[in-house]
């Protein structure tokens, strides 16, 4: 061999060597990467491992404790899990008894099951499903359902879960409460009947009364005496505060949405229409905005209301110059009528008290105690609100919403 041909060598054999060491140093390197990686990637698994275990054990402890019936099935309808709600509302004591949950489910409503469940495999929700289903004991339930589809990675169906509630119990009594109020109605009706009967039956023997008086005086006026005459008014004045007393009973009585016209008004109108008919004394004057609002409404009802109010503050004006005013203004959600006199005005300890049917702090001007309670339901009736500021002496302002 020669001398080159060693050379030649021995450099191939420092290359390689200087080769292998920087492959060994690579590898050095590139080894401990990959150990701090794994060092790394199993701090992490352990971190995730702990996260799953802390999710599964909430989601267990949801499906556990969740107040209404879950239960998850395939696309066959075999269950594949269920809560304890659920198997108790099922009568079951564990789910491998039960084969599908459309066996359960009353004949004359499997049809209509069935179309529910293709509905909610096509669209991947169902709400608010309410079916009847017979138990394993044999017991009949009504049920209240919401389910979703669940899909796989691909978005492919694979399975159904659901809610349900036992709403029998709350069905019962939505039934009894509907037959209750229809009973009331009917009692209502009749009692309304039985009042304008007992209306009736009532005013007409002090009809006959008051014209048996009329008669009497008439024919023995010449022979009576000042003071029997005036026991005779006082008879007549009596009979006609109990027939008025009777009528507003009866309007007091008949009060109710239920029995009430609903078209517009226009309180401009209605106001004007009330001050015809009211007999207002030549010392009082009455004055009225022209920007009253138009209401949906009973007309007769409002017509009653400013009635009851403007004729009420006419009988306790007694200065000689007497003066009423309404007002009014409109709020966000309710209209704002102020009625005010200057008439003997109201102690404020009896500020809530004339609002009671018969409640009467002054008996002059024949009431029959009924005016301001028919007042105070009208307004109420339109969800409205009233009250009052008064001083003796001075007069009274009564306050009164009607919602919008």
């Amino acid at each position: 061999m020669t001398k080159k041909t060693i050379e030649v060598l021995e450099r191939a054999l420092a290359r390689e060597k200087k080769a292998k060491q920087q492959a060994e140093k690579i590898l050095e390197q590139s080894a401990s990467e990959l150990y701090a990686l794994n060092e790394k990637l199993q701090h992490t698994n352990k971190r995730l491992e702990a996260l799953v275990e802390q999710k599964s054990s909430e989601l267990k402890g949801i499906f556990e404790n969740i107040a209404d019936a879950y239960a998850m099935i395939n696309l066959k309808g075999r269950v594949l899990k269920m809560n304890d709600i659920a198997l108790g509302l099922l009568d079951f004591r564990n789910k491998d008894e039960i084969k599908t949950l459309l066996d359960l489910v009353v004949p004359e409503e499997k049809e209509r099951t069935i179309q529910a469940f293709k509905d909610l495999y096509h669209k991947g929700i169902l709400t608010h499903f309410v079916v009847r289903i017979k138990t394993q004991k044999g017991v009949k339930k009504l049920v209240h359902i919401n389910a979703s589809i669940i899909y796989d990675q691909l978005q492919h169906p694979i399975a159904v879960q659901g809610i349900a509630r036992d709403i029998t119990a709350m069905k019962l009594l939505e039934q009894q409460k509907e037959e209750l109020l229809q009973k009331l109605a009917k009692q209502n009706e009749q009692l309304q009947e039985y009042a304008h009967v007992v209306s009736h039956d009532l005013k007409s023997p002090l009809r006959s009364i008051n014209a048996l008086i009329a008669w009497i005086k008439e024919d023995s006026l010449d022979v009576l005496e000042d003071q029997s005459v005036a026991n005779f008014e006082l008879i007549e004045a009596t009979l006609q505060k109990m027939e008025q007393l009777i009528t507003d009973i009866l309007e007091y009585s008949q009060i109710d949405a239920a029995h009430s016209r609903k078209q517009q008004v226009d309180l401009n109108a209605v106001v004007a229409a009330v001050l015809q008919v009211i007999a207002v004394p030549k010392h009082i004057t009455i004055e009225v905005p022209n920007n009253l609002p138009q209401l949906w409404g009973d007309p007769t009802r409002f017509h009653q209301l400013f009635q009851n109010l403007i004729d009420n503050a006419v009988k306790f004006i007694e200065k000689t110059e007497g003066h009423i005013e309404l007002q009014y203004s409109s709020r966000k959600k309710y209209h704002l009528f102020a009625l005010s006199d200057n008439g003997i005005g109201i102690a404020a300890k009896f500020h809530k008290k004339i609002f009671n049917p018969f409640e009467m702090l002054n008996k002059k001007g024949g009431s029959s105690g009924i005016g301001l309670s028919i007042v105070k339901k009208i307004i109420a009736l339109y969800e409205g609100k009233i009250w009052l500021r008064s001083q003796l002496q001075k007069g009274t302002t009564v306050y009164f919403s009607l919602k919008k």
